[in-house]
């Protein structure tokens, strides 16, 4: 069934309801066919692998764009394409390449200035434009799918278009539709054959699957012309098909974590971290890659609640640093494969050296990116650190809510909303983000706000930002009045991220962590004064945080008065860019504080 499909460019492109038996995976030596070979029982048996990756966020090269040296952690993990290209060359090697598929589950084309650079400063959708890098090293390290992700929509339809077109495989979404048609806007699946040595082929159905959270998240980009419904329902749509259609393996590529979780409340009918639920709900999946929630996980076992079969999870780390590896065991039987035994593991990138083949194709690109970001846009008075931003008030992050109250401001002038008084969101991003005394170049001004999250001003009551902050307030973990601080200790970083706690601008509190949550906010006051719950603000708000993101009360169902498409992080620039000077006296000052019984933790 062709469908007819608007790419949102005004094009039309003819595809299928997937790509439906795509070529046999390999071709290779005998030694290589052999390696899937399972001897020694009358049956036939073969084996084959699936590798995957997730949350790969621009990461080609074992480089973090935002120090401008190369990336490391306190676990000393690596990044990037390069080193998982390595891995996979091990794994070809070991296993023989007809035996093996590489998918992907999504979130490729945000998180790095390469990417960035790409899609906002040489953007691959200008005519005659360049090759997105991402694409080239996929293409070249040799993927057989890679569903969509959430963060895929970010900078708009056109520049997802363009990378699916620059793709040597296919972008997977079954749960990505034609808001008007109702019909798949991308290939719900692929189905791939595997070689074995018994000259009768597996067939493997990769079924793509995204997060519903993009309704929400990317809204201005995707209203009224695609609609995300859940994962569970699209599953128990498309795998009874794909068994149909002879699938001897059904895999999916979920971008959508297995906690069961959301972080949008009530806001869809949607579970955004699905994975474990589709296991449970839909019969006939063998495997799932997991991806979207950025955890570890190298293998989760879920009962089928209609047949008892498990179902094998795998969600390898973020960025490039893991790689999964599925392996299937198949038996022939009654003139088929039957899948006999599936096992996950995941491999470490930091055990393997980067792939000259991939840096060496993308050079140019890496070093004309590291040109840009290094360019000195101003000066600062002060150095900034965010090191002790998650639980101190920090100039560094008063310079992000400074920033924000002005462009709101600007924009309100001569509004109706004009003279009410504008406050202001921020979150710790990155704790390892600095910004020197003295030279300023963008890479530092950028590293602040890593995510394309724009700005929004919505209208909140003086009761609503009580509400706000005390619920942002459950990020720290309760602590007794006579308990040593441990600030390593202090934050639920585990389960509630740092770009989940919000610290408020413009206003005065404290956070008393000797308190339950929900009854943690004292002395919060405006101006000098207790505040006034029946009062109005302006908040300075992320398009992330406006439209449910962390599920923070009021916010998204507040009235919008002003909103603008440009991120926040090239907000940042613009501002430094003009102002030529940061002063951190202007705005650095002491508006909130950890307590416990009243007296200050810090």
């Amino acid at each position: 069934m062709a469908l007819d499909r608007r790419d949102f460019l005004g094009r039309s492109v003819a595809t299928g309801a997937g790509v439906a038996l795509a070529g046999a995976v390999g071709t290779g030596s005998a030694e290589a066919a052999d390696a899937g070979l399972v001897r020694g029982d009358r049956k036939k048996r073969y084996a084959f692998t699936v590798m995957g990756t997730t949350d790969l966020h621009g990461n080609v090269f074992n480089w973090d764009y935002f120090t401008d040296a190369e990336f490391d952690d306190k676990a000393h993990n690596d990044v990037g394409l390069a080193k998982i290209s390595t891995l996979v060359n091990q794994v070809r090697a070991e296993k023989g390449r007809r035996n093996t598929l590489l998918i992907d589950a999504g979130d490729t084309i945000q998180g790095t200035q390469l990417s960035y650079f790409y899609a906002k400063v040489d953007p691959i959708t200008r005519k005659h434009g360049p090759v997105h890098p991402m694409a080239q090293a996929m293409n070249a390290i040799g993927y057989d799918a890679a569903a969509l992700g959430n963060h895929e929509f970010n900078y708009g339809i056109p520049v997802l278009r363009k990378f699916e077109e620059q793709c040597d495989f296919p972008l997977l979404g079954a749960n990505a539709l034609d808001a008007k048609t109702l019909r798949p806007a991308f290939d719900p699946y692929v189905m791939k054959r595997v070689r074995t040595p018994f000259g009768r082929d597996v067939k493997v159905a990769i079924l793509g699957l995204t997060n519903p959270g993009i309704a929400i998240w990317d809204k201005a980009n995707v209203q009224g012309k695609m609609t995300f419904p859940g994962l569970e329902e699209q599953a128990a749509k498309w795998v009874p098909r794909l068994r149909s259609m002879g699938a001897d393996v059904v895999i999916v590529s979920a971008h959508s974590g297995s906690s069961g979780t959301s972080s949008y409340g009530d806001q869809l009918p949607y579970v955004e971290n699905a994975a474990a639920l589709v296991a449970e709900q839909v019969p006939g999946i063998d495997a799932i890659l997991v991806g979207h929630a950025h955890t570890e996980i190298p293998q989760y076992r879920v009962a089928n609640k209609k047949t008892g079969k498990e179902v094998v999870l795998s969600e390898p780390l973020k960025w490039g640093q893991r790689l999964t590896l599925f392996d299937f065991g198949l038996v022939w039987e009654r003139g088929c494969w039957r899948v006999e035994s599936v096992a996950a593991k995941v491999l470490n990138s930091n055990t393997a050296a980067e792939d000259p083949r991939i840096t060496g194709l993308l050079r140019d690109e890496h070093e004309k990116v590291v040109a840009y970001v290094n360019q000195v846009i101003g000066t600062s008075s002060a150095a900034m650190s965010a090191a002790e931003a998650p639980f101190k008030d920090t100039p560094i992050i008063d310079f992000i809510n400074h920033v924000q109250v002005e462009t709101v401001k600007a924009a309100l002038a001569g509004t109706a909303y004009a003279s009410l008084p504008v406050l202001s969101q921020a979150s710790c991003f990155s704790r390892t983000a600095a910004m020197p005394a003295g030279r300023v170049s963008i890479r530092e001004v950028a590293g602040l706000y890593p995510f394309e999250n724009t700005l929004e001003a919505r209208v909140l009551t003086g009761a609503q930002l009580r509400d706000y902050l005390e619920f942002s307030a459950r990020y720290y973990v309760r602590t007794a009045a006579g308990d040593v601080v441990d600030p390593a200790r202090l934050t639920n970083a585990e389960s509630i991220p740092d770009y989940n706690y919000d610290a408020v601008g413009g206003l005065s509190y404290e956070i008393d962590i000797a308190k339950a949550p929900g009854s943690r906010i004292a002395k919060l006051s405006f101006g000098g004064k207790p505040l006034d719950d029946a009062a109005q603000f302006v908040l300075a708000v992320n398009n992330y945080r406006a439209s449910g993101g962390g599920n923070f009360p009021h916010v998204a169902r507040a009235k919008q008065v002003w909103a603008n498409s440009e991120e926040i992080r090239n907000t940042l620039i613009s501002w430094v860019k003009a102002q030529g000077s940061i002063d951190v006296g202007r705005f650095a000052s002491m508006d909130w504080k950890l307590t416990r019984d009243g007296v200050p933790v810090f």
